[in-house]
């Protein structure tokens, strides 16, 4: 892996692991601020296999869904949201809109 890449994941970690606990980030909102707006899959994947000590649980697609490729699928993602106090829908969405956190 190239520098640049180690860079981008290193301040992906970086960003996810602020996330406070009952709010969420969407994917390519960690990927603009990561340097990056057209990488959210890339920062998909790099949820997929990055420390499961990062509260990924927090992290969501831009309207509000949960990811299905959480450990547990959807219903995993929604429990451990929901752990957080986090209201999760019927169709495993997330009141974007209320819960969508920016770093200051």
């Amino acid at each position: 892996m190239t520098s640049t890449n180690s860079s981008f994941r290193d301040k992906v970690y970086e960003l996810v692991a602020q996330i406070p606990e009952g709010r969420v980030m969407t994917y390519g909102q960690i990927a603009a601020l990561c340097g990056s707006p057209q990488a959210s899959r890339i920062v998909g994947g790099i949820a997929h296999f990055g420390p499961a000590d990062l509260p990924w649980q927090r992290v969501v697609m831009k309207n509000g869904r949960l990811a299905a490729g959480f450990p547990g699928g959807k219903r995993g993602h929604a429990a451990m949201l929901k752990t957080e106090g986090v209201g999760v829908s019927d169709d495993y969405r997330v009141d974007i809109d209320a819960l969508l956190w920016w770093p200051e």
